[in-house]
């Protein structure tokens, strides 16, 4: 193993190599902090550019870009609370809230070193487990999935900020919203109310900047332009090792979390953020200071958010099953190289799968020090004055929405979920809970009724897995109770 992959670094070590490696990280971290702009749009978008090039050389270039973009989605959720990527809503929480209060570097310094920590520790546990862990993902049943989806629902505790019904209502608002559209099973239309549009339900990306970024244009415009901007002097400092070190075990859990639920097929990297912080907040003896600006909460979501790339590329490499969206773009470029992976792969071709993991490697250490080099750029951003930053934000907001379908209506959906936004804010309902029902909504109900079309309610029992997760989701669900119940009895 060692061999091979030394040999992958030496197959990259060349100019053209290096510069494909640099090239794609740079490219991620634009692309990844655009909103509308996701990891697996901005890998479709570079796919066509690698036809020319060797086949190692061209996977590793578009892997690279796959793993920065995670990144790159942090920026923009940190300065200026509108997520790249939908991973990225769960970092904008605490990342945003220390930005409004002039502590921008923190928020990014820990962001850029728990991207890169749970970046090299998916890709190691990639390098060590591939098969391994992709036989075990392929057990997993409809009623493992659905179990897995509710246990992720059972985060909705640690994001409602001290009130867990406003943070159901949320949720619950957030899985009404996937009813709308074709049903998975029938192919019924279902609340499309004759728009062609909705015919696919709620785009993820328009929902995502209209709850997060033009929510806050509407709350700047209700407030009146105060001209005012983000202090960003004297408390804004951030050590590295200091801070990266009260938080390692935060980081260690999240980063294996991240990659094993990655590497579960259409889990992904946000149910991973979420999954992670929900983690991290109960584990955490500082648990009030989640969504009012914890770097553990950033911490958590972000290397749990990079590790989920190298657990997503396990089904990918070693089963030829895409684990995510980019991963399904990915099959298509491997195809476009005439390759197809899975088992044969690592026999056939090591040269090229070991090239791919050298290249995620250098990639982490490259998205460190060009996020490093371009840090104290980013937070720029945040001296710019509200009166200017707001229509920038607007803008940025309405270019993302229409780039994901190239659709007017996506705009408008955009616009009208900020204002919803701007209205529950208004009443103190948390805004993540409903991403929160959109990602795990289609997979619940999905593989809810394919579970009991299988066999019914028996298919729940009869799986230890499925088990396993709704007696975790319980305890989830009923832990922040006790607590308060706890609490209560000790102020008495």
């Amino acid at each position: 193993m060692i061999e091979s992959l030394v040999a992958g670094f030496v197959g990259l070590a060349s100019m053209q190599g290096l510069i494909l490696v640099v090239a794609g990280v740079v490219l991620g971290i634009v692309f990844g902090a655009m909103p509308g702009l996701s990891p697996s749009t901005s890998v479709a978008l570079l796919v066509p550019f690698s036809y020319t090039l060797d086949p190692t050389l061209a996977l590793a270039f578009l892997t690279c870009i796959y793993l920065a973009s995670n990144y790159g989605g942090s920026i923009t959720a940190v300065l200026i609370n509108t997520p790249g990527t939908p991973a990225s809503a769960v970092t904008a929480i605490d990342g945003y809230a220390l930005t409004q209060r002039g502590q921008a570097a923190k928020a990014m310094g820990m962001s850029l070193w728990a991207s890169t920590i749970g970046g090299v520790v998916g890709v190691v546990m990639l390098i060590l487990f591939s098969r391994s862990l992709a036989q075990f993902a392929i057990r997993f049943t409809p009623a493992d999935y659905f179990a897995l989806a509710f246990f992720g629902l059972s985060t909705i505790a640690s994001l409602g900020r001290g009130n867990v019904l406003k943070a159901l209502v949320a949720t619950s608002l957030g899985l009404a919203m996937n009813t709308v559209g074709m049903d998975p099973i029938s192919g019924v239309s279902r609340f499309t109310f004759g728009f062609d549009e909705l015919y696919d339900g709620f785009q993820l990306v328009p929902v995502l900047i209209g709850l997060f970024a033009v929510s806050v244009v509407y709350e700047r415009m209700a407030e009146g332009w105060s001209g005012r901007q983000f202090d960003e002097k004297g408390t804004s400092t951030f050590s590295g090792r200091l801070e990266v070190w009260k938080a390692k075990l935060v980081l260690a859990m999240s980063s294996v979390l991240g990659t094993v639920v990655g590497v579960f097929p259409g889990a992904g990297s946000t149910i991973a953020s979420f999954l992670s912080y929900d983690f991290a907040k109960k584990l955490s003896k500082t648990p009030e200071k989640f969504g009012s600006g914890s770097l553990e909460g950033i911490a958590a979501s972000e290397s749990a958010n990079s590790a989920s790339v190298g657990g997503a590329l396990v089904p990918l490499l070693a089963l030829g099953i895409p684990g995510s969206a980019t991963d399904a773009v990915l099959l298509g470029a491997f195809m476009l190289h005439n390759l197809n992976p899975g088992p044969q792969l690592f026999s056939e071709r090591p040269d090229l799968v070991y090239g791919i993991f050298a290249a995620l490697l250098l990639a982490n250490l490259m998205v460190f020090i060009l996020g490093s080099l371009a840090m104290p750029l980013f937070r720029k951003v945040v001296l710019i004055s509200e009166s200017l930053m707001t229509p920038m934000i607007l803008m940025l907001a309405i270019v993302g929405s229409y780039a994901v379908n190239a659709s007017i209506f996506d705009v408008g959906l955009c616009l009208s979920f900020g204002l919803l936004g701007w209205v529950l804010k208004r009443f103190s309902y948390p805004i993540a809970p409903i991403v929160l029902g959109l990602v795990l909504g289609k997979m619940m109900e999905e593989n809810l009724r394919r579970a009991l079309l299988m066999n019914g309610f028996e298919s729940f029992w009869s799986s230890p897995l499925s088990l396993v997760f709704i007696a975790l989701s319980l305890t989830s669900f009923l832990y922040p109770i006790g607590q308060r119940l706890k609490n209560r009895k000790t102020s008495i």
